[in-house]
């Protein structure tokens, strides 16, 4: 069956997994199988998430493998959010070491902390955030609130406020 094919190759017919279901659906591909693991992931068992040990193991909380394209969509999310929190940090790095002739030192060192903090906590609390999705997906639960979004939002006015007040009292 290829990717835009609606109807299952049956010239196979028989020789399929007997735990792999196929649906003709929107979504195509493999479904979960009856014994509650998920079956199509490219090398590995269907039911990899027991077979994986250690912190992945733990923090996941069990459940099927989802959907690999949801699991890669996840991850550049993920991916999205520490390339900004690296924008951040190398925003603040530049302005203590660029702006000195800008702003005084107790306004750049605030500015640039600021900054700093913001790319901390969003650096942090994306690796968080992938996992409660991960584990919500494999759980098949809701997904979880976004908590980094207004927490970079809040940051990001709160150094616009800072600087904007800086700039009216400039002149």
């Amino acid at each position: 069956m290829t990717a835009h094919d609606e109807t299952p190759d049956t010239s196979h017919a028989g020789h399929e997994a007997p735990d792999r279901v196929k649906t003709g659906g929107a979504r195509g591909g493999l479904t979960p199988a009856a014994n509650g693991t998920a079956a199509g992931s490219v090398g590995e068992d269907p039911g990899s998430v027991g077979n994986r040990r250690g912190f992945l193991a733990r923090s996941l909380g069990g459940g099927t493998d989802p959907d690999p394209r949801f699991t890669l969509a996840n991850e550049r999310t993920f991916l999205a959010w520490i390339r900004t929190s690296l924008a951040l940090v190398a925003s603040g790095i530049a302005v203590e070491a660029f702006a000195s002739e800008l702003f005084d030192p107790q306004l750049r060192k605030t500015v640039a902390v600021l900054l700093l903090l913001l790319g901390l906590v969003t650096g942090g609390g994306s690796f968080f955030r992938w996992l409660n999705v991960e584990r919500a997906m494999r759980l098949q639960a809701p997904l979880p609130a976004p908590v980094l979004a207004p927490v970079l939002a809040i940051g990001g006015a709160i150094v616009a406020a800072v600087l904007i007040v800086f700039v009216i009292g400039r002149a």
